[in-house]
Protein backbone atom coordinates (compact mmCIF):
# COMPACT_ATOMS: atom_id res chain seq x y z
CA UNK A 1 0.00 0.00 0.00
CA UNK A 2 1.44 3.36 -1.02
CA UNK A 3 1.77 6.21 1.41
CA UNK A 4 1.10 9.82 0.48
CA UNK A 5 4.81 10.54 0.60
CA UNK A 6 5.73 7.91 -2.00
CA UNK A 7 3.63 8.95 -4.99
CA UNK A 8 4.21 6.90 -8.15
CA UNK A 9 6.34 8.53 -10.87
CA UNK A 10 4.25 10.53 -13.36
CA UNK A 11 4.85 9.47 -16.96
CA UNK A 12 3.55 11.08 -20.14
CA UNK A 13 2.89 8.52 -22.91
CA UNK A 14 2.57 10.06 -26.41
CA UNK A 15 1.39 8.14 -29.50
CA UNK A 16 -0.72 9.40 -32.40
CA UNK A 17 -2.69 6.16 -32.05
CA UNK A 18 -4.95 6.85 -29.02
CA UNK A 19 -5.58 3.14 -28.45
CA UNK A 20 -1.83 2.43 -28.26
CA UNK A 21 -1.31 5.30 -25.81
CA UNK A 22 -4.15 4.11 -23.53
CA UNK A 23 -3.01 0.48 -23.73
CA UNK A 24 0.52 1.40 -22.62
CA UNK A 25 -0.81 3.55 -19.79
CA UNK A 26 -3.03 0.71 -18.57
CA UNK A 27 -0.03 -1.64 -18.62
CA UNK A 28 2.06 0.85 -16.62
CA UNK A 29 -0.70 1.70 -14.21
CA UNK A 30 0.42 -0.53 -11.33
CA UNK A 31 3.75 1.27 -10.92
CA UNK A 32 3.33 4.64 -12.64
CA UNK A 33 0.83 7.47 -12.88
CA UNK A 34 0.69 7.27 -16.68
CA UNK A 35 -1.00 10.00 -18.74
CA UNK A 36 -1.99 9.16 -22.39
CA UNK A 37 -1.76 11.74 -25.16
CA UNK A 38 -2.23 11.41 -28.93
CA UNK A 39 -0.85 14.76 -30.13
CA UNK A 40 2.85 15.53 -30.43
CA UNK A 41 2.20 19.27 -30.48
CA UNK A 42 0.11 19.11 -27.31
CA UNK A 43 2.84 16.99 -25.72
CA UNK A 44 5.40 19.73 -26.48
CA UNK A 45 3.19 22.20 -24.63
CA UNK A 46 2.51 19.99 -21.61
CA UNK A 47 6.12 18.89 -20.98
CA UNK A 48 6.96 22.59 -20.68
CA UNK A 49 4.39 23.42 -18.02
CA UNK A 50 3.62 20.18 -16.14
CA UNK A 51 5.69 18.04 -13.81
CA UNK A 52 6.36 14.69 -15.46
CA UNK A 53 9.09 12.36 -14.18
CA UNK A 54 9.55 10.73 -17.60
CA UNK A 55 8.24 10.87 -21.17
CA UNK A 56 7.56 7.96 -23.53
CA UNK A 57 6.93 9.19 -27.08
CA UNK A 58 6.34 7.72 -30.52
CA UNK A 59 8.90 8.91 -33.06
CA UNK A 60 6.72 9.47 -36.13
CA UNK A 61 3.60 11.59 -35.56
CA UNK A 62 1.85 13.92 -38.01
CA UNK A 63 1.68 17.22 -36.10
CA UNK A 64 5.02 17.10 -34.24
CA UNK A 65 7.45 14.19 -34.19
CA UNK A 66 9.21 12.54 -31.26
CA UNK A 67 12.42 14.53 -31.78
CA UNK A 68 10.47 17.75 -31.28
CA UNK A 69 8.86 16.37 -28.13
CA UNK A 70 12.31 15.31 -26.92
CA UNK A 71 13.74 18.79 -27.56
CA UNK A 72 10.83 20.48 -25.75
CA UNK A 73 11.23 18.15 -22.77
CA UNK A 74 14.97 18.77 -22.52
CA UNK A 75 14.48 22.54 -22.65
CA UNK A 76 12.04 22.37 -19.75
CA UNK A 77 13.75 19.66 -17.68
CA UNK A 78 17.19 18.55 -18.98
CA UNK A 79 17.42 15.62 -16.55
CA UNK A 80 13.99 14.16 -17.36
CA UNK A 81 14.41 10.83 -19.19
CA UNK A 82 12.71 10.41 -22.57
CA UNK A 83 12.18 6.99 -24.16
CA UNK A 84 11.45 6.93 -27.89
CA UNK A 85 9.27 4.29 -29.62
CA UNK A 86 9.90 3.66 -33.32
CA UNK A 87 9.22 1.27 -36.16
CA UNK A 88 12.13 -0.82 -37.46
CA UNK A 89 12.27 1.29 -40.64
CA UNK A 90 13.16 4.42 -38.62
CA UNK A 91 16.17 3.04 -36.75
CA UNK A 92 18.48 5.79 -38.06
CA UNK A 93 16.17 8.47 -36.68
CA UNK A 94 15.94 6.62 -33.36
CA UNK A 95 19.73 6.60 -33.10
CA UNK A 96 19.68 10.34 -33.78
CA UNK A 97 17.29 10.73 -30.83
CA UNK A 98 19.94 9.14 -28.58
CA UNK A 99 22.48 11.67 -29.84
CA UNK A 100 20.04 14.43 -28.95
CA UNK A 101 19.61 13.18 -25.39
CA UNK A 102 16.97 10.43 -25.37
CA UNK A 103 17.48 7.86 -22.62
CA UNK A 104 16.66 4.85 -24.83
CA UNK A 105 14.61 3.75 -27.83
CA UNK A 106 12.35 0.72 -28.33
CA UNK A 107 11.56 -0.84 -31.70
CA UNK A 108 7.90 -1.71 -32.31
CA UNK A 109 6.53 -4.18 -31.64
CA UNK A 110 7.95 -4.58 -28.12
CA UNK A 111 6.85 -6.17 -24.89
CA UNK A 112 5.51 -3.86 -22.20
CA UNK A 113 7.95 -5.50 -19.77
CA UNK A 114 10.81 -3.99 -21.82
CA UNK A 115 9.34 -0.52 -21.39
CA UNK A 116 8.86 -1.14 -17.66
CA UNK A 117 12.48 -2.23 -17.25
CA UNK A 118 13.91 0.83 -19.01
CA UNK A 119 11.58 3.21 -17.18
CA UNK A 120 12.68 1.65 -13.90
CA UNK A 121 16.34 2.10 -14.77
CA UNK A 122 15.73 5.69 -15.84
CA UNK A 123 13.93 6.50 -12.58
CA UNK A 124 16.72 4.94 -10.52
CA UNK A 125 19.45 6.85 -12.37
CA UNK A 126 17.49 10.09 -11.92
CA UNK A 127 17.17 9.37 -8.20
CA UNK A 128 20.90 8.74 -7.89
CA UNK A 129 21.74 11.96 -9.75
CA UNK A 130 19.49 13.94 -7.44
CA UNK A 131 21.01 12.32 -4.37
CA UNK A 132 24.52 13.07 -5.67
CA UNK A 133 23.54 16.68 -6.25
CA UNK A 134 22.10 16.91 -2.73
CA UNK A 135 25.29 15.36 -1.32
CA UNK A 136 27.46 17.85 -3.22
CA UNK A 137 25.29 20.65 -1.89
CA UNK A 138 25.71 19.34 1.66
CA UNK A 139 29.47 19.03 1.21
CA UNK A 140 29.59 22.52 -0.23
CA UNK A 141 27.66 23.82 2.76
CA UNK A 142 30.07 22.08 5.12
CA UNK A 143 33.36 22.97 3.45
CA UNK A 144 32.53 26.09 1.46
CA UNK A 145 31.45 29.48 2.75
CA UNK A 146 29.40 27.96 5.56
CA UNK A 147 32.20 25.57 6.54
CA UNK A 148 35.29 27.79 6.58
CA UNK A 149 34.28 29.78 9.63
CA UNK A 150 34.90 33.48 9.95
CA UNK A 151 32.94 36.64 9.26
CA UNK A 152 35.85 39.03 9.59
CA UNK A 153 36.76 41.09 6.54
CA UNK A 154 40.05 39.20 5.92
CA UNK A 155 38.28 35.82 5.85
CA UNK A 156 35.41 37.08 3.73
CA UNK A 157 38.00 38.28 1.22
CA UNK A 158 39.53 34.78 1.18
CA UNK A 159 36.13 33.13 0.71
CA UNK A 160 35.27 35.52 -2.10
CA UNK A 161 38.36 34.37 -4.03
CA UNK A 162 37.52 30.72 -3.25
CA UNK A 163 34.08 31.18 -4.75
CA UNK A 164 35.38 32.91 -7.87
CA UNK A 165 38.17 30.43 -8.58
CA UNK A 166 36.33 27.27 -7.51
CA UNK A 167 34.90 26.16 -10.84
CA UNK A 168 38.07 27.01 -12.78
CA UNK A 169 40.53 24.17 -13.53
CA UNK A 170 43.62 26.33 -12.80
CA UNK A 171 46.03 25.34 -10.00
CA UNK A 172 45.75 27.32 -6.76
CA UNK A 173 48.50 28.01 -4.22
CA UNK A 174 47.28 28.49 -0.65
CA UNK A 175 49.78 30.25 1.61
CA UNK A 176 49.78 31.18 5.26
CA UNK A 177 51.30 30.40 8.62
CA UNK A 178 51.06 26.98 10.22
CA UNK A 179 47.66 26.32 11.72
CA UNK A 180 45.68 28.94 9.79
CA UNK A 181 43.39 26.42 8.05
CA UNK A 182 44.96 26.08 4.61
CA UNK A 183 43.60 22.54 4.31
CA UNK A 184 40.04 23.71 4.93
CA UNK A 185 40.43 26.39 2.28
CA UNK A 186 41.64 23.71 -0.14
CA UNK A 187 38.56 21.61 0.66
CA UNK A 188 36.36 24.66 0.09
CA UNK A 189 37.93 25.14 -3.36
CA UNK A 190 37.15 21.50 -4.17
CA UNK A 191 33.56 21.90 -2.93
CA UNK A 192 33.09 24.99 -5.11
CA UNK A 193 34.55 23.23 -8.14
CA UNK A 194 31.65 20.84 -8.62
CA UNK A 195 34.13 18.11 -9.57
CA UNK A 196 32.67 14.67 -8.94
CA UNK A 197 35.97 12.96 -8.06
CA UNK A 198 37.37 12.82 -4.52
CA UNK A 199 39.43 15.33 -2.55
CA UNK A 200 42.78 13.59 -1.94
CA UNK A 201 45.26 15.25 0.46
CA UNK A 202 48.94 14.39 0.84
CA UNK A 203 51.49 15.94 3.19
CA UNK A 204 54.68 16.33 1.17
CA UNK A 205 56.75 16.92 4.31
CA UNK A 206 55.70 13.66 5.94
CA UNK A 207 57.22 11.24 3.39
CA UNK A 208 60.77 10.71 2.11
CA UNK A 209 61.40 11.48 -1.57
CA UNK A 210 61.28 7.91 -2.91
CA UNK A 211 58.12 7.02 -1.03
CA UNK A 212 56.42 10.31 -1.94
CA UNK A 213 57.11 9.68 -5.65
CA UNK A 214 55.49 6.28 -5.44
CA UNK A 215 52.56 7.71 -3.46
CA UNK A 216 51.93 10.43 -6.02
CA UNK A 217 52.53 8.64 -9.32
CA UNK A 218 52.11 4.99 -8.36
CA UNK A 219 54.42 2.15 -9.34
CA UNK A 220 54.41 -1.06 -11.31
CA UNK A 221 55.10 -4.49 -9.91
CA UNK A 222 58.82 -5.06 -9.40
CA UNK A 223 59.73 -1.37 -9.68
CA UNK A 224 61.68 -1.60 -6.42
CA UNK A 225 62.26 -3.99 -3.53
CA UNK A 226 58.94 -4.69 -1.88
CA UNK A 227 56.82 -3.66 -4.89
CA UNK A 228 55.00 -6.99 -5.04
CA UNK A 229 52.06 -5.51 -6.92
CA UNK A 230 51.23 -2.45 -8.98
CA UNK A 231 49.73 0.61 -7.31
CA UNK A 232 47.94 3.48 -9.10
CA UNK A 233 49.06 6.38 -6.86
CA UNK A 234 47.28 9.49 -5.59
CA UNK A 235 47.09 11.29 -8.95
CA UNK A 236 44.99 8.42 -10.28
CA UNK A 237 43.03 8.18 -7.02
CA UNK A 238 42.11 11.86 -7.37
CA UNK A 239 40.94 11.41 -10.97
CA UNK A 240 38.04 13.74 -11.67
CA UNK A 241 38.65 15.47 -8.34
CA UNK A 242 41.26 17.51 -6.49
CA UNK A 243 44.77 16.58 -5.33
CA UNK A 244 45.88 18.69 -2.36
CA UNK A 245 49.68 18.95 -2.03
CA UNK A 246 50.19 20.23 1.50
CA UNK A 247 53.65 21.60 2.40
CA UNK A 248 54.68 21.45 -1.25
CA UNK A 249 57.75 23.56 -0.40
CA UNK A 250 59.26 20.54 1.37
CA UNK A 251 59.32 18.45 -1.81
CA UNK A 252 62.80 17.49 -3.06
CA UNK A 253 64.04 19.14 -6.26
CA UNK A 254 64.13 15.95 -8.43
CA UNK A 255 60.52 15.22 -7.50
CA UNK A 256 59.56 18.84 -8.21
CA UNK A 257 60.69 18.29 -11.82
CA UNK A 258 58.45 15.23 -12.14
CA UNK A 259 55.53 17.12 -10.63
CA UNK A 260 56.05 19.94 -13.13
CA UNK A 261 56.04 17.44 -15.98
CA UNK A 262 52.79 15.90 -14.71
CA UNK A 263 51.11 19.31 -14.48
CA UNK A 264 52.27 20.40 -17.92
CA UNK A 265 51.30 17.17 -19.68
CA UNK A 266 48.24 16.22 -17.58
CA UNK A 267 49.86 12.80 -17.48
CA UNK A 268 51.93 10.74 -15.05
CA UNK A 269 54.49 7.97 -15.38
CA UNK A 270 54.36 5.38 -12.57
CA UNK A 271 57.68 4.40 -11.01
CA UNK A 272 59.22 1.62 -13.08
CA UNK A 273 56.91 2.16 -16.07
CA UNK A 274 57.82 3.39 -19.55
CA UNK A 275 54.28 4.50 -20.38
CA UNK A 276 52.50 7.69 -19.40
CA UNK A 277 48.91 7.69 -18.20
CA UNK A 278 46.58 10.65 -18.76
CA UNK A 279 45.04 12.15 -15.62
CA UNK A 280 42.21 14.59 -14.99
CA UNK A 281 43.15 16.22 -11.69
CA UNK A 282 42.82 19.73 -10.29
CA UNK A 283 45.86 20.54 -8.12
CA UNK A 284 45.75 22.76 -5.06
CA UNK A 285 49.07 23.25 -3.25
CA UNK A 286 49.82 24.82 0.12
CA UNK A 287 52.91 26.05 1.91
CA UNK A 288 53.78 27.98 5.06
CA UNK A 289 57.13 28.87 3.49
CA UNK A 290 57.91 31.85 1.30
CA UNK A 291 58.35 29.93 -1.95
CA UNK A 292 59.85 32.92 -3.73
CA UNK A 293 62.55 33.05 -1.07
CA UNK A 294 62.99 29.30 -1.55
CA UNK A 295 63.47 29.90 -5.29
CA UNK A 296 66.16 32.46 -4.51
CA UNK A 297 67.76 29.98 -2.12
CA UNK A 298 67.79 27.24 -4.74
CA UNK A 299 65.46 24.86 -2.87
CA UNK A 300 62.37 25.33 -5.05
CA UNK A 301 62.03 25.39 -8.84
CA UNK A 302 61.01 28.73 -10.28
CA UNK A 303 59.12 27.13 -13.19
CA UNK A 304 57.13 24.96 -10.79
CA UNK A 305 56.27 27.99 -8.67
CA UNK A 306 54.87 29.76 -11.73
CA UNK A 307 52.91 26.62 -12.63
CA UNK A 308 51.37 26.31 -9.16
CA UNK A 309 50.98 30.02 -8.53
CA UNK A 310 48.30 30.78 -11.12
CA UNK A 311 46.05 31.97 -8.30
CA UNK A 312 47.35 32.56 -4.77
CA UNK A 313 45.12 32.65 -1.71
CA UNK A 314 46.83 33.87 1.46
CA UNK A 315 45.05 32.73 4.61
CA UNK A 316 45.41 35.44 7.27
CA UNK A 317 46.77 34.55 10.72
CA UNK A 318 44.28 34.54 13.55
CA UNK A 319 45.79 37.67 15.09
CA UNK A 320 44.68 39.54 11.96
CA UNK A 321 41.09 38.29 12.26
CA UNK A 322 40.38 38.70 15.96
CA UNK A 323 36.67 39.14 15.25
CA UNK A 324 36.59 35.42 14.38
CA UNK A 325 38.16 34.13 17.60
CA UNK A 326 34.98 33.67 19.65
CA UNK A 327 33.01 32.28 16.70
CA UNK A 328 35.73 29.68 16.17
CA UNK A 329 35.95 29.00 19.90
CA UNK A 330 32.21 28.28 20.10
CA UNK A 331 32.47 25.99 17.09
CA UNK A 332 35.37 24.05 18.60
CA UNK A 333 33.53 23.89 21.91
CA UNK A 334 30.56 22.16 20.26
CA UNK A 335 32.87 19.73 18.45
CA UNK A 336 34.80 18.91 21.61
CA UNK A 337 31.55 18.40 23.56
CA UNK A 338 30.45 15.85 20.96
CA UNK A 339 33.71 13.90 21.41
CA UNK A 340 33.78 14.17 25.21
CA UNK A 341 30.17 13.64 26.20
CA UNK A 342 31.04 13.15 29.88
CA UNK A 343 32.39 16.70 30.19
CA UNK A 344 30.08 19.14 32.02
CA UNK A 345 31.33 22.09 29.94
CA UNK A 346 28.69 23.78 27.78
CA UNK A 347 29.81 27.40 27.36
CA UNK A 348 32.54 29.98 27.79
CA UNK A 349 32.56 32.31 30.77
CA UNK A 350 32.81 36.05 30.00
CA UNK A 351 36.28 36.15 31.58
CA UNK A 352 37.52 33.20 29.49
CA UNK A 353 36.08 34.78 26.33
CA UNK A 354 37.92 38.00 27.13
CA UNK A 355 41.22 36.18 27.60
CA UNK A 356 40.76 34.26 24.35
CA UNK A 357 40.03 37.47 22.45
CA UNK A 358 43.09 39.24 23.88
CA UNK A 359 45.58 36.47 23.09
CA UNK A 360 47.66 36.76 19.88
CA UNK A 361 47.46 33.05 18.91
CA UNK A 362 50.93 32.35 17.47
CA UNK A 363 49.72 28.82 16.66
CA UNK A 364 46.65 30.24 14.91
CA UNK A 365 43.38 28.32 14.54
CA UNK A 366 44.97 24.97 15.38
CA UNK A 367 46.22 26.33 18.71
CA UNK A 368 42.77 27.71 19.52
CA UNK A 369 41.21 24.33 18.75
CA UNK A 370 43.62 22.55 21.10
CA UNK A 371 43.09 25.14 23.85
CA UNK A 372 39.31 24.67 23.70
CA UNK A 373 39.56 20.87 23.69
CA UNK A 374 41.88 21.02 26.70
CA UNK A 375 39.36 23.20 28.52
CA UNK A 376 36.51 20.80 27.76
CA UNK A 377 38.51 17.78 28.93
CA UNK A 378 39.75 19.42 32.13
CA UNK A 379 36.71 21.58 32.94
CA UNK A 380 34.68 20.73 36.06
CA UNK A 381 31.81 23.17 35.63
CA UNK A 382 29.34 24.16 32.95
CA UNK A 383 31.45 27.17 32.06
CA UNK A 384 35.01 27.30 30.76
CA UNK A 385 36.67 29.56 33.29
CA UNK A 386 39.84 31.55 32.83
CA UNK A 387 41.63 29.13 35.14
CA UNK A 388 40.87 26.32 32.65
CA UNK A 389 43.00 28.04 30.01
CA UNK A 390 46.74 27.36 29.51
CA UNK A 391 49.25 29.64 31.28
CA UNK A 392 50.40 31.18 27.99
CA UNK A 393 46.88 32.39 27.22
CA UNK A 394 46.44 33.73 30.75
CA UNK A 395 49.76 35.55 30.55
CA UNK A 396 48.88 37.09 27.22
CA UNK A 397 51.96 35.49 25.63
CA UNK A 398 52.42 35.06 21.92
CA UNK A 399 52.12 38.69 20.90
CA UNK A 400 52.93 39.20 17.27
CA UNK A 401 55.73 41.18 15.70
CA UNK A 402 53.37 44.04 14.90
CA UNK A 403 52.56 44.56 18.59
CA UNK A 404 52.95 47.91 20.22
CA UNK A 405 55.87 48.36 22.58
CA UNK A 406 53.61 50.47 24.83
CA UNK A 407 56.04 53.36 24.82
CA UNK A 408 58.94 51.13 25.88
CA UNK A 409 62.31 51.89 24.33
CA UNK A 410 64.38 48.72 24.12
CA UNK A 411 67.91 47.91 22.91
CA UNK A 412 68.27 46.62 19.35
CA UNK A 413 69.68 43.34 20.67
CA UNK A 414 66.50 42.81 22.71
CA UNK A 415 64.41 43.61 19.63
CA UNK A 416 66.36 40.94 17.72
CA UNK A 417 65.73 38.41 20.47
CA UNK A 418 62.00 39.11 20.63
CA UNK A 419 61.56 39.04 16.88
CA UNK A 420 63.63 35.85 16.46
CA UNK A 421 61.59 34.18 19.23
CA UNK A 422 58.34 35.21 17.55
CA UNK A 423 59.54 34.01 14.13
CA UNK A 424 60.54 30.66 15.60
CA UNK A 425 57.04 30.27 17.08
CA UNK A 426 55.41 31.07 13.72
CA UNK A 427 57.43 28.37 11.98
CA UNK A 428 56.66 25.64 14.47
CA UNK A 429 60.01 25.71 16.26
CA UNK A 430 61.90 24.77 13.07
CA UNK A 431 65.25 26.58 13.49
CA UNK A 432 66.61 25.87 10.01
CA UNK A 433 63.51 27.25 8.34
CA UNK A 434 63.45 30.24 10.70
CA UNK A 435 67.05 31.12 9.90
CA UNK A 436 66.29 30.82 6.17
CA UNK A 437 63.27 33.12 6.45
CA UNK A 438 65.23 35.68 8.49
CA UNK A 439 68.11 35.58 6.02
CA UNK A 440 70.75 34.58 8.57
CA UNK A 441 72.75 31.44 9.31
CA UNK A 442 72.03 29.08 12.19
CA UNK A 443 74.77 30.49 14.43
CA UNK A 444 73.41 34.03 14.10
CA UNK A 445 69.91 32.85 14.94
CA UNK A 446 71.19 30.99 17.98
CA UNK A 447 73.00 34.12 19.11
CA UNK A 448 69.88 36.25 18.70
CA UNK A 449 67.79 33.77 20.67
CA UNK A 450 70.29 33.63 23.53
CA UNK A 451 70.66 37.39 24.01
CA UNK A 452 69.61 38.54 27.50
CA UNK A 453 66.48 40.63 27.91
CA UNK A 454 68.51 43.79 28.46
CA UNK A 455 71.99 44.74 27.38
CA UNK A 456 74.45 43.98 30.14
CA UNK A 457 75.97 46.98 31.82
CA UNK A 458 79.69 47.30 31.01
CA UNK A 459 81.98 46.16 33.80
CA UNK A 460 83.64 49.21 35.31
CA UNK A 461 87.40 49.24 34.99
CA UNK A 462 89.71 50.21 37.78
CA UNK A 463 91.30 53.59 37.42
Amino acid sequence: MRTKRSRPPRVLVVDDNPEMARMLCDALGDRYDAVPLSSGREAMDRVGREAFDAVVTDLRMPDADGLQVLAASRRAAPERPVIVMTAFSAIDTAVESIRQGAYHYLTKPFKVDELTIFLGRAMEELRLRREARALRSAMKKRFSRAGVLGHSKPMQAVLDVVERVGDSPVPVLVTGETGTGKGLVARAIHAESGRTGPFVPVNCAALPEQLLESELFGHVKGAFTGATSSRPGLFMEASGGTLFLDEVGEMALPLQAKLLRALDASAIRPVGSEKEQAVDVRVVAASNRDLRAAVRGGTFREDLLYRLDVVTIEVPPLRHRRDDVLELAEHFLRDARARHASSPVTRLSPEAAERLSAYAWPGNVRELQHVIERAVVLGRDAEVRASDLPPAVLAGAGHDAEMSFRGEVIPVRELQRRYATWALEQLGGHRGRTAERLGVDGKTLAKWLSEPDMAAEPTPTRP
